[in-house]
């Protein structure tokens, strides 16, 4: 099938998608661009589209957290970064399906806050760019599905910066040796700056280790 992604994207990822039969389209400088074209390419072939909040990806997501509720018990906090939003709806979803009292917290970077806004104004506000080294998170247009979920359902919406991104990548080479992409370390950097973390148990998800190796390179050197 025929994946469309922006064009600055990682070469590595790019070059996996290939590598696992997909006809691979860059196109537009942001998710929102690539999402509005693969659109148009899916009408023009007569393809199936394939949201990023499709319903069955959103459920397939959840399973995650299912893990998760199930090996660490007592959760007071987890902090999820947002793209479309499948993440912390399958997050919120499988909570409430469980029970339990857990708040979840999304994260998003400064550069590309739609859902941020959009979570404090309990309106969908689209923004005019998404500039993040964050791309994972790199969204201008929230999925108004999804903003109906953490309206109800999210304790917070966190901005981070990529200064703060960066560190997070770092600490979590360093300590843990994991290899993270900007939105992976994302959630880490929300829970070190947000001091209602303190005295709870909190969990972080750890969600895309596709990170170009220039970029990585620069990141570990503190650039």
């Amino acid at each position: 099938g025929a994946e469309d992604v922006i064009e600055v994207d990682d070469a590595a990822v790019g070059e996996a998608m290939r590598a696992y039969g997909a006809e691979l389209i860059e196109h537009g400088r942001d998710f929102d661009e690539a999402r509005a074209h693969a659109h148009q390419v899916a009408r023009e072939r007569r393809l199936a589209f394939v949201g990023p909040f499709d319903r069955p990806l959103v459920a397939g997501v959840a399973t995650y957290a299912l893990e998760l509720f199930r090996a660490v018990a007592g959760l007071d906090r987890v902090y999820v970064p947002i793209g479309c939003g499948s993440g912390i709806c399958g997050l919120i979803g499988m909570r409430d399906a469980l029970g339990l009292s857990t708040a979840i917290v999304g994260v998003v970077s400064t550069g590309a806050n739609a859902y941020a806004q959009s979570f404090r104004a309990r309106s969908p506000i689209e923004t005019p760019s998404a500039v993040t080294m964050a791309d994972g998170m790199a969204v201008r247009v929230p999925v108004p599905a999804a903003l109906e979920i953490l309206w109800h359902g999210a304790e917070d919406v966190i901005e981070v910066d990529d200064a703060a991104v960066g560190e997070a990548m770092r600490a979590l080479f360093d300590d843990a040796h994991q290899v993270a992409e900007g939105a992976g370390a994302a959630p880490l950097a929300a829970l070190l700056a947000d001091p209602a973390r303190a005295g709870r148990r909190c969990a972080v998800i750890l969600s895309g280790g596709n990170v170009d190796r220039d970029v990585y390179r620069d990141v570990l050197a503190g650039a």
